[in-house]
């Protein structure tokens, strides 16, 4: 009910269908319930029948390309990037998950920045493990990205103390606003902002309802 509301969505630490989810691809059936017409599932630590920790992407938009990215650092933390639109109009999204420590989350960032540099529309969202102050001083400072001001506490959800979790767009994607959700089913709460995409942007995505899913890269 809570996802249904929204047209891309980034998931990070569902699991793919083992032990501890019931044996259940959470992702494949978030989508189900809410109705979204494609998602994926990037798949991060596999421990077999006991755990399938993975990101994920739920999109009411087909992308026309869809790439995994393992991130530097320690194994199990990666980033989806999702195209939509076409050659013209491209919105690259980007939900990740990034390391706990301040060194391996430069490294990541200086990953990112070089998939997302060249591109006019992007949307770079999830748990950054960072305060939003932090995220300046990093590799992103490079970039055109900007975030919304503001203390959008996510962290631990019972008592939430914390913004580590964040979503960051071009200038050329006006943001209406932004707000933490009052729900507590993780450990974080969830953040979600709505953006106003340029005209032509808008109409590329419309016509993402026709296109055939696209296999995903490995990177």
């Amino acid at each position: 009910q809570v996802l249904a509301h929204y047209d891309l969505v980034s998931l990070q630490e569902v699991d793919g269908g083992s032990l501890r989810s019931g044996f259940v691809n959470q992702v494949s059936y978030l989508a189900d319930l809410a109705r979204f017409e494609y998602w994926y599932q990037q798949l991060n630590r596999d421990l077999g029948k006991l755990g399938q920790y993975s990101n994920g992407v739920l999109s009411r938009f087909v992308p026309y390309e869809i790439e995994d990215h393992k991130l530097p650092g320690l194994k199990g933390r990666g980033a989806i990037v999702a195209k939509y639109g076409d050659a013209d109009n491209t919105l690259v999204l980007v939900g990740l998950h990034l390391a706990l420590s301040e060194k391996a989350r430069f490294r990541q960032l200086a990953y990112v920045r070089e998939i997302i540099q060249h591109h006019e529309h992007v949307i770079v969202m999830g748990d950054m493990n960072c305060r939003s102050e932090q995220i300046i001083d990093t590799p992103l400072r490079d970039t055109h990205l900007t975030q919304v001001n503001g203390p959008h506490h996510t962290y631990p959800s019972w008592r939430p103390t914390r913004n580590i979790d964040h979503i960051l767009v071009s200038p050329s994607l006006k943001i209406n606003h932004v707000k933490v959700l009052d729900y507590d089913y993780s450990d974080h709460r969830p953040i979600a902002m709505e953006v106003q995409l340029p005209q032509g942007l808008a109409y590329a995505l419309n016509d993402s309802a026709r296109v055939e899913p696209p296999v995903a890269r490995k990177m």
